[in-house]
């Protein structure tokens, strides 16, 4: 069965995902059949030997010639054997079943998001897709090796076992026809009732327990460092608690099902042992036949025994079924033409005519009417706020949403006219936050091109300025990058994308954000080489930063969707617009004296920056979450910053107050709660000047920034406050030891 098989399977026909799944194993039915046989076997095996022996033990108290005894000394041995071989032949077939079709559930699920990735991503958790693809695809496995085998099981030893009674007293065989099916149609129904709802939440609850687990690892760090770790804490210890709770209702159905069986199982056998008991009064039957009458009625129930486990196994399987054909049945966010147009030579000239796109037929557009031409060696720039349909370009542009309305042409030829594979190998981006797997770095270059030799690696790199740090390296090529890249800084992170969109040599490269999260020196030096790595291939450059827009053919500034202005960067710096006031507020920070880059004052700016020491920012916490300050106004101050409201934390999902978690504040206000942080965390004079300044640059007013630090002083300490900023006074024009002394504020 292939893997194409296995998607052709899962597609939606109109049949329930339960009946869809096993059609999965329609080309094993052989095997299947094997597995079955294997199984009746084994049990008939069992039902046998106790029959047999019963016979045997009969037989040989009224003390007959070995002779009559050898043929049932025999069969004792071979029934023994016979189960042992049967059962491992049982389940052997029927796992090499259930991990076949576990395999391709797991490729189709895996090809199926490929195919969402990334636009139709966003309908699942990560954690519950993970839930998905491992715990509802080995559901799957027990639907064939504890689900449909024993059922199938059960009905042929059932019917044999009453056959063979039948033949030795008919009203004994009618009872314990009765009891089989009361024991394995019944109980299994009752047990699976009990445990249906449990069953349906169980599916559920582990996926966001799993969710909820992933979440509080992948945010472990800055959990921890702003003391939040205790509310995602408790959210997992209740989503454990729930799941915990069903658990114990399909443990309680398990053993209702149990008990059941026993009950059923023990009326049967007194009633048969009743009527045989009866006949051998009235002379109808002797004491040999009896006994294997009796212990044949006993040995039967082994074969409905696993039922009641089935049915459970059989909903749950129902349950993971819906899971799983959910992300199968997802709708493609683009379509793939039937016919598609064969992508044609080089050089391409794209374009984008009136692109609309709405991700809601009844919204608002996320873009509105964008226009811009890529012809070869043009580069364009687009800047904007957060929000404005930057990315929502790149998404259409790369086949990862569709339009509403417009064009986006290639040569003058619809983009989905093309198949997305074609297009995506004529236009390729480096993304903000590039993946970095836990492999070497030859093995993450070659992702983009996976049969590019040693030369190839190395010119890519090259271009991408990454070469000599890689032949720095003890390892070279084969050193491991470790997980998410771990071992890479921001900046080498970004370089090795950037060298892996060199490697796949796409005609557009789609830059979106690629100096994101890194220092300005770091950022500056980056694009430098960016821009000169790109010298005559056509760029889409998206940034918040205007370094290296005036080395750019065009900018497109975005707002809401629409282009608000467009131009070079000499027509637009002196415009009286938005890429103007932009530019001017960046040529003011760039006015203030740059902090050293090493040693005890880059120390704390970097902690204060990016949340990663405990007890400082354990600190700062607990003074802006608990309005520390010693008056009204400095209370107001870390109100209006929008850190004592816990909502904000919430929902920036823990990444913090500082640079991570303050980019979704406006400039002034993350300027201002960066010189909280470094009060807070005892940096020394230079860093509390360098933040005030910044912070003076993007638009705070001195009497904010002296708030901010008055309001801290509490929890870092008056004293030190005080003489951190020693001419304060001075450049002010404030006098901080009065204002300190001052209780109301004033």
């Amino acid at each position: 069965m292939t893997a194409r098989s296995a998607v052709t399977g899962l597609a939606r026909d109109g049949r329930p995902p339960l009946l869809r799944l096993l059609a999965m194993a329609r080309p094993l039915r052989g095997r299947l059949l094997l597995a079955v046989a294997a199984g009746a076997a084994a049990t008939g095996c069992g039902v046998a030997l106790l029959a047999v022996s019963g016979f045997l033990l009969a037989k040989a108290s009224q003390h007959p010639s070995i002779i009559a005894l050898s043929v049932a000394i025999v069969a004792v041995r071979a029934f023994s054997v016979g189960r042992g071989v049967s059962r491992y032949l049982e389940r052997l077939a029927s796992h090499d079943v259930a991990f076949r079709v576990l395999a391709e559930v797991r490729v189709a699920i895996w090809r199926r998001l490929a195919a969402l990735a990334p636009a139709g991503l966003p309908l699942f958790r990560s954690g519950d897709l993970l839930a998905r693809l491992i715990s509802d695809v080995d559901a799957t496995q027990d639907l064939f090796i504890r689900g449909l085998t024993p059922l199938l099981t059960a009905v042929l030893v059932g019917g044999g076992a009453v056959t063979m009674c039948l033949f030795i007293l008919a009203p004994a065989a009618a009872v314990l026809a009765i009891g089989l099916l009361a024991a394995g149609v019944a109980v299994p129904l009752t047990g699976a009732a009990v445990a249906r709802m449990a069953a349906q939440g169980n599916a559920l609850a582990r996926g966001a327990l799993a969710a909820t687990v992933t979440d509080l690892l992948d945010g472990a760090a800055d959990l921890h460092a702003f003391g939040a770790q205790g509310t995602v804490l408790a959210r997992a210890d209740a989503a454990d608690a729930q799941l915990t709770r069903l658990a114990r209702r399909t443990a309680a159905a398990s053993g209702l099902g149990a008990g059941l069986m026993s009950l059923v199982s023990g009326l049967t056998l007194w009633a048969v042992l009743l009527l045989g008991v009866a006949a051998t009064g009235t002379g109808a039957l002797t004491r040999v036949p009896l006994a294997v009458l009796t212990l044949t009625a006993l040995a039967s129930f082994e074969a409905v025994t696993t039922l009641p486990a089935a049915a459970v196994q059989l909903d749950q399987a129902r349950v993971a079924a819906d899971r799983i054909t959910a992300v199968t049945d997802t709708p493609d966010p683009v379509r793939d033409p039937p016919r598609p147009r064969t992508l044609p030579r080089g050089p391409y000239d794209i374009a984008l005519r009136d692109a609309t796109v709405r991700y809601e037929s009844d919204g608002l557009p996320a873009l509105d009417r964008v226009s811009l031409e890529l012809p070869p060696g043009r580069r364009v720039a687009l800047v904007g706020a957060n929000g404005a349909g930057k990315s929502t370009v790149a998404a259409v542009l790369l086949r990862f949403c569709e339009l509403s309305a417009g064009a986006a042409l290639l040569n003058g030829h619809d983009l989905a006219s093309y198949t997305a594979d074609d297009v995506r190998s004529v236009i390729g981006g480096c993304p903000q936050d590039p993946h970095l797997f836990d492999a070497t770095i030859r093995a993450n270059l070659r992702l983009a091109r996976p049969a590019a030799a040693d030369e190839e690696l190395e010119a890519a790199a090259a271009r991408a300025r990454l070469l000599p740090w890689i032949r720095s390296l003890p390892q070279g090529w084969d050193t491991r990058l470790g997980p998410y890249g771990a071992a890479a800084s921001g900046g080498e992170r970004q370089r090795l994308a950037l060298a892996r969109a060199f490697l796949a040599d796409p005609a557009l490269l789609i830059l979106d954000e690629p100096t994101a999260h890194l220092d300005p020196d770091a950022r500056r030096t980056l694009t430098a080489d960016l821009l000169h790595a790109t010298e005559g291939r056509a760029v889409l450059f998206i940034t918040h930063e205007p370094d290296g827009l005036d080395q750019v053919d065009e900018i497109l500034v975005l707002d809401h969707g629409r282009i608000a202005e467009r131009g070079s960067h000499a027509e637009l710096r002196h415009a009286g617009g938005h890429y103007q006031r932009m530019w001017e507020s960046s040529a003011s920070l760039c006015s203030i004296p740059r902090l050293p880059t090493s040693g005890r004052c880059a120390g704390h700016l970097h902690t204060a920056s990016m949340n990663t020491a405990e007890f400082p920012c354990q600190r700062w916490r607990r003074a802006v979450r608990s309005g520390m300050g010693r008056t009204a106004r400095h209370e107001e101050i870390l109100r209006r910053l929008a850190i004592v409201d816990d909502r904000f934390v919430e929902d920036q999902a823990g990444l913090g107050l500082g640079l991570t978690g303050a980019r979704v504040l406006d400039p002034k206000t993350t300027a201002l709660v960066r010189v909280g942080a470094l009060a807070a965390i005892g940096s020394p004079a230079v860093c509390l000047e360098w933040g005030s300044a910044r912070a003076l640059a993007a638009g705070a007013t001195e009497d904010e920034v002296i708030d901010v630090l008055l309001a801290i002083a509490p929890v870092a300490g008056l004293s030190r406050v005080v003489s951190a900023v020693p001419g304060m006074a001075d450049t002010f024009g404030y006098d901080v030891e009065a204002a300190l002394e001052d209780p109301d504020g004033s």
